[in-house]
């Protein structure tokens, strides 16, 4: 009896800790992603009637560099999570230490390499776009910086101490943003320079974010040293792990968090460079043309929807190192509750947030991004923001599959989807334009999350009757916070104002009211305690909810 007491209390700390550092996780990425947005607003009114050209060149860079410095950092950041987590449960935190270190000098190295080869290789990654060149050669600054940060995070987030890296995540987009518009604005507007110049140096501001968040870490990592070098103190020190295997774990583990980590990344470059051709056998468009819609599906939505996509982003986050120490523990009730939880988790957020964004697409489009292409823009915007939820799932479910040792399973399911994505490619763009890129993530992805799910189910069981009540009450919600959304939208309609003022204050009100009246019936409910824990509570007694 005291047994299953013991076992409860460790559910009950682990769903906790699994909730606290998802606060954490969650709030450093929305923070970090809302400033993303934001800044689109002042950006594009300095870019004029350079924007959507500008913001092309800027999405396109962007998705090189992703892919870069997901190589660059070699998914050794979460591996050194998953890693030091392991090592920390059985009380050896000394190896977790030298794991960092080792780790470090990993990062450096491939993080120099890879900066090398994207900076002076940058003419090979242009498709033919020479004005990228530039882009890529001040992107490949921040591939210098980055994975000894990241690879830090990972460190903190080891020892389940996810406020440092919730807060260097935010210092580092605040600081990169700042730098964006400075720059921006003194090109475009005081000097009244190249757009393209501008775009560069909008891009070199993801190295000055970078500098900003590495300082963070470096304050937190001095002011905690004592209390690492204690733990140190007070390991068992019984495992003696050589160098080169702390290398081998290192590795054996990045490997494949490089080809999953990338993979939203590596369908959108899919995207890039194939959704010209196929549409230039379609019919006579031109390059001005194409960079346009390019920009509207491949760079304008994908900036909206990444915020809601962040949320499932923190949760995977957070969920790898728990899930780690519960199968170092070979503890398999433990892991099968915890799927169950990251599911539930992912599910409570993410479906209003997808469903809310979608019924405020044409004034949430209008605010950020003005007339250009208005209604195939908010079309756009409404079909991606559904879509986010699938790209959510997979960013989830691929981190459990890490979380207990499935990496190279969760590999070949990601390149089954790569294929099914690369096989309708061409029939989808050629029939649906922009929207078939978008049809065909979405095909991609549901084949790779349908097996990766399937996959947990059949090794540790998805309590799929417990999940399915509660998904019922989520879905019906969410839907009723889409139909508030979409009515206030309705009637904002009627102002007949494209201002960027009047569609923001519609958007405020419609997600003040969609938004506290899914709070309220998820607390009045007690859903939420359901799924987030008691903790609730105190916030059910503040807004005064009985």
């Amino acid at each position: 009896m005291a047994a299953k007491s013991d076992n409860s209390g460790n559910q009950a700390d682990a769903q906790e800790q699994m909730v606290a550092g998802s606060a954490w996780m969650t709030a450093g990425s929305i923070f970090s992603r809302i400033l993303g947005a934001v800044y689109i607003i002042p950006w594009n009114i300095w870019f004029g009637a350079f924007y959507l050209q500008g913001n092309a060149l800027y999405g396109k860079g962007y998705n090189i560099y992703s892919f870069f410095l997901i190589a660059a950092i070699a998914g050794v950041p979460s591996a050194i999570a998953k890693q030091v987590a392991h090592y920390n449960a059985l009380n050896e935190y000394g190896i977790s230490v030298r794991l960092y270190k080792r780790g470090l000098e990993i990062a450096i190295m491939t993080g120099v390499a890879i900066a090398a080869l994207m900076y002076f290789g940058a003419p090979l990654f242009t498709g033919g776009d020479d004005n990228l060149i530039p882009v890529l050669h001040s992107l490949a600054w921040a591939i210098l910086i980055i994975p000894t940060m990241s690879l830090t995070r990972g460190y903190f987030q080891g020892f389940q101490q996810m406020a440092p890296s919730a807060i260097s995540q935010f210092v580092e987009q605040l600081v990169r943003v700042l730098y964006m518009l400075l720059s921006a604005y003194v090109i475009m507007r005081v000097l009244k320079g190249n757009w393209i110049t501008a775009v560069s140096q909008s891009t070199l501001a993801a190295a000055m974010g970078a500098l900003g968040g590495l300082l963070v870490l470096g304050v937190y990592y001095w002011r905690r040293r004592r209390h690492f070098r204690s733990l140190v103190r007070n390991s068992n020190n019984q495992m003696v792990v050589p160098a080169s295997q702390l290398y081998r774990e290192i590795i054996v583990q990045a490997v494949p968090f490089v080809v999953l980590g990338a993979g939203i990344t590596i369908f959108q470059l899919i995207d890039q460079y194939t959704f010209a051709p196929i549409m230039n056998m379609a019919g006579n468009y031109s390059a001005a043309y194409l960079n346009d819609l390019f920009a509207l599906f491949g760079v304008n939505a994908n900036k909206l929807i990444m915020i809601t996509i962040s949320l499932a982003s923190a949760l995977a986050v957070t969920v790898v190192p728990l899930l780690s120490e519960a199968y170092t523990r070979g503890d398999k009730k433990s892991i099968s509750d915890q799927l169950s939880n990251a599911f539930l988790m992912f599910e409570f957020v993410m479906i209003p947030s997808a469903l809310g964004m979608s019924a405020v697409a044409r004034p949430l489009n209008l605010v950020f991004y003005g007339r250009s292409h208005e209604a195939l823009a908010a079309s756009i915007l409404a079909f991606s923001s559904y879509l986010s939820i699938l790209l959510g799932l997979y960013t989830v479910a691929s981190a459990l599959m890490q979380g207990i040792s499935q990496n190279k399973r969760a590999v070949r399911y990601f390149i089954v989807g790569t294929i099914v994505k690369f096989i309708v490619q061409w029939p989808l763009v050629y029939f649906f334009g922009a929207f078939g890129p978008l049809l065909a993530t979405g095909c991609g992805f549901l084949v790779t999350c349908y097996l990766i799910v399937h996959s947990l189910d059949v090794q540790f069981g998805i309590n799929y009757a417990q999940i399915a009540k509660k998904t019922n009450g989520i879905l019906l919600t969410s839907i009723g916070t889409y139909a508030l959304a979409k009515f206030i939208t309705f009637l904002g309609s009627f102002s007949g104002s494209e201002g960027r003022v009047m569609n923001f204050l519609i958007v405020a009100v419609a997600a003040l009211v969609g938004g506290y009246f899914y709070v309220y019936v998820v607390l009045k409910s007690r859903l939420a305690d359901a799924i987030m824990g008691p903790r609730v509570a105190g916030l059910r007694r503040r807004l005064h909810i009985h």
